[in-house]
């Protein structure tokens, strides 16, 4: 029994620290309307997945809004994703159907800013990665790799092809 103790413990124990080196760390907030403005940072060569933004009362939208990193005009700011609205009793939006929400990848460098909106509740689930891709000829600064295929190319051979030719009338 001892021995059927310490093999589950150790079986336990694998999977525990598989879950936890392999688990997608998905992060969630809640903004309310008397919070400050959330601001996220997206270093160079990363990118974050925003995989739900929804919104509880209020009659504004609440907004994603991202600035990009460089001189660009008027700050490279833009907005990439509203939220959708759960509580459809209040405002403009009072009798539409039920919304569908949106997914949105936004690519570093680059701040990512929520500000709160008034009588809501907003609600985010977004990740940050690193790119996997950065690390290789695109400009990563990486060494490139050398792809060999076993397969020929096709290589272009001339062809003759017959002309009809005008065959003399007697």
């Amino acid at each position: 029994m001892k021995m059927l103790a310490t093999r589950y413990f150790v079986g336990l124990t694998f999977l525990a620290a598989a879950a936890v080196a392999f688990a997608n760390p998905f992060k969630s907030k809640i903004i309310s309307s008397n919070d400050s403005a959330l601001e996220i940072v997206v270093p160079d060569e990363h990118f974050m997945k925003i995989t739900n933004f929804i919104q509880d009362g209020g009659t504004d939208r609440g907004v994603v809004q991202v600035f990009l990193a460089g001189d660009t005009p008027n700050g490279g700011a833009t907005i990439v994703l509203t939220a959708t609205r759960i509580d459809l009793s209040t405002g403009a939006n009072a009798q539409n159907a039920p919304e569908i929400n949106n997914r949105v990848t936004i690519a570093g460098p680059a701040k990512v800013r929520i500000s709160p909106v008034l009588g809501a509740r907003l609600f985010i689930t977004y990740r940050k990665e690193r790119d996997a891709g950065s690390g290789g000829s695109g400009g990563g600064g990486g060494t490139p790799i050398p792809v060999f295929s076993a397969t020929p190319g096709v290589t272009p051979s001339p062809t003759f092809i017959p002309l009809p030719s005008p065959t003399p009338t007697p």
